[in-house]
C-alpha cells in the first residue's frame, strides 16, 4: 500500500478583501523587476516562451508578465479555485489573452518534466513548510539547457516604519511568532540560496539579489493600512495567534488602532525587504 501524501500547512492570511487588494497591487514592475531583463532576453531567443507562475493568487503579476511576452504564454496556478476565478476575471478585464489558469499544488505540479522555459513564484515559499521540495518541483518542470526559475520572498524580520508606534512593533512581533507557529518561514528572503542548493542546484547557477516594497503615498497607505487592520480583526493569522496564546483580543484591537493611526499620518511610511533568486538550468 502506498504511503499517504504528507500533510502540509495551510495558507494563514486567507483571501479577505483587503488582503486580496494588497495582492492586486502587485505587478511585474513592482514585484518581479529582478526577472524582467532575463525574461526579455529569453523572449527574444524563444518567441513561444512558456512561463509558469506558481501560487499566483489574484494573478496580477501573472497577467502583467503575460503582457510582456505577447508571443509566449503564461500558465498561472494556485491551490484555491476561488482566487483563480478572480484571477481569470482580472486577466479578461485587462485584455490579456495569452494566459490560462489551473488549480495546482506546488508540491505536485501537474506538468511533465521540462515543460516550461520560466517558472516563477512570488511570496509563496515563505508560507510553506517544505520550501526545498517546492523548489525541486519548480526545477523539475523547468526545461534544461536554458530554463530559468525565478523566486521572490519576504524576509519578515526586516520591517522599517514610521511613526514608531508601539502597536506596530507589537504587530511585527505577533506576525513573526504566528508565521513560525503556522509552519511558515520568517527569514525566507535570506534562505533562497540555501534552499536552492539543498534542492540540488549548484552555486554557479544562482544569481541572488534583494528588493523592497515601500508604502508611503496616500493610496499605498490606504491599501496597506486596510490590509493590516483587516488582519488584526479577522483571518487565519489572527485565529492562530489567539489559539496559541501569542496575542489577545485586546492586543489585536490596539494593533488595529495603530495601523489606522499610521494610515492617517501624512509622513508615514513602511518598507520591507525581499530576497530574489534566479536559477539557471
Amino acid at each position: 500500500m502506498a504511503n499517504p501524501p504528507p500533510q502540509h500547512n495551510s495558507y494563514l492570511p486567507l483571501y479577505t478583501p483587503p488582503q486580496v487588494a494588497h495582492h492586486e497591487w502587485r505587478t511585474a514592475s513592482n514585484s518581479a523587476a529582478y526577472l524582467l531583463p532575463s525574461l526579455s532576453a529569453l523572449a527574444t531567443s524563444t518567441p513561444n516562451l512558456r512561463l509558469l507562475d506558481v501560487g499566483c493568487g489574484s494573478g496580477t503579476i501573472s497577467t502583467s508578465l503575460a503582457a510582456l511576452i505577447p508571443s509566449g504564454s503564461v500558465t498561472a496556478t494556485d491551490i484555491s479555485p476561488e482566487i483563480l476565478a478572480r484571477a481569470k476575471d482580472l486577466a479578461a478585464k485587462a485584455g490579456v489573452a495569452n494566459i490560462s489558469f489551473q488549480e495546482a499544488d506546488i508540491y505536485a505540479l501537474p506538468f511533465e518534466d521540462g515543460t516550461f522555459d520560466v517558472v516563477h513564484a512570488s511570496m509563496v515559499l515563505s508560507h510553506v513548510d517544505d520550501p526545498v521540495q517546492a523548489y525541486r518541483e519548480m526545477l523539475r518542470v523547468t526545461r534544461p539547457n536554458g530554463g530559468l526559475v525565478a523566486n521572490r520572498e519576504s524576509d519578515l524580520r526586516m520591517w522599517s516604519y514610521y511613526p514608531p508606534l508601539p502597536g506596530l512593533r507589537r504587530a511585527h512581533e505577533v506576525l513573526l511568532a504566528t508565521t513560525r507557529e503556522g509552519g511558515g518561514n520568517v527569514d525566507a528572503g535570506a534562505k533562497l540560496v540555501a534552499w536552492a542548493m539543498e534542492a540540488g542546484v549548484g552555486k554557479e547557477a544562482i544569481e541572488v539579489s534583494m528588493g523592497t516594497w515601500m508604502y508611503s503615498s496616500v493610496e499605498e497607505r490606504r491599501m496597506w493600512g486596510d490590509t493590516m487592520v483587516e488582519r488584526c480583526r479577522r483571518g487565519g493569522g489572527r485565529e492562530k495567534a489567539l489559539e496559541m496564546g501569542i496575542a489577545t483580543e485586546a492586543d489585536f484591537e490596539s494593533m488595529a488602532e495603530a495601523w489606522a493611526e499610521w494610515q492617517a499620518a501624512e509622513d508615514a511610511c513602511h518598507g520591507m525587504m525581499h530576497g530574489e533568486i534566479l536559477i539557471r538550468k
